[in-house]
């Protein structure tokens, strides 16, 4: 029996990304739930062509974007999926949903799947960039997105969670100076998350945001890319790990400090 899924994914202008995404989840979800904020290129024409059911709302963060759509869009699935646009499921992994799902005890609400992400065609394996777990199915009205700007993740509300043995893909089409443009919106974001106070619950974040501006970067840098292997991920992997793991960390506490100042100034 096929499981009763309703997948949410939000977009905007992903033309390059969306097709990979749908046509991995097109004969395994009951329903496809697009919710756009403008798109001007043709990322509806192609969720049209999935049958997707197109929500429009403007874009504040992805957060209120999706918890808006729990909140606000008719929802007929007993399960949820998130996706990212740029983001499929692997064959495997969509065999062990139909498997799994239909025996899955009702105290289990939810489940976490392993990412994988590819940059400029390379699996990005070291560097303590995989595996990392992410809850991306569960049980209608059972979770939600955290209320950040940046790193949200979603939280079961009640029960529990196990854990699915195959991949979902983060492969994202755009190019290097698309990925540039957005962790550069992305570290604004983040910036005014650490000025609220906002830094999230995990140790590691925590831990790292105690440490002094910027040289809390190059120690995470240091540490990403020799201690945990990320140059085994060749020179792909090194753009990657110089651009996410020391570029944009810098950025985000330069934008720290200018936030800072400005709060400062106007208390």
């Amino acid at each position: 029996m096929k499981p009763s899924i309703s997948a949410i994914v939000l977009t905007f202008n992903e033309e390059k990304n969306l097709e990979n995404c749908l046509k991995s989840i097109a004969d395994l979800v009951s329903e496809i739930i697009i919710v756009d904020c403008g798109s001007t290129d043709e990322t509806l024409e192609i969720a049209k062509r999935y049958g997707a059911k197109i929500f429009e709302h403007p874009f504040i963060n992805q957060a209120e974007q999706f918890n808006w759509a729990l909140d606000n869009v008719p929802i007929s699935g007993d399960w949820i999926l998130k996706l990212d646009a740029d983001e499929y499921l692997l064959p495997e992994l969509k065999r062990e949903i139909g498997e799994i799902l239909p025996s899955t005890p009702k105290e289990t609400t939810g489940f976490f799947i392993k990412r994988r992400v590819y940059f400029m065609n390379r699996w990005i394996k070291h560097g303590g960039y995989y595996p990392v777990w992410f809850l991306r199915l569960w049980r209608s009205g059972m979770a939600r997105s955290e209320d950040k700007k940046m790193d949200e993740h979603i939280v079961l509300l009640e029960g529990k969670a196990g854990k699915l043995r195959n991949d979902f893909v983060d492969d994202n089409k755009n190019g290097l100076s698309a990925w540039i443009e957005k962790h550069k919106k992305y570290a604004i974001r983040e910036a005014e998350d650490v000025v609220a106070g906002n830094v999230g619950d995990t140790k590691n974040r925590k831990s790292y945001y105690k440490l002094p501006p910027f040289l809390r970067v190059i120690i995470y840098f240091k540490y990403r890319y020799f201690f945990k292997l990320g140059f085994l991920d060749g020179w792909a992997g090194t753009k990657f790990h110089f651009l996410h793991g020391f570029w944009y960390r810098w950025l985000v506490d330069k934008k720290i400090l200018e936030l800072s100042k400005k709060t400062k100034s106007v208390s």
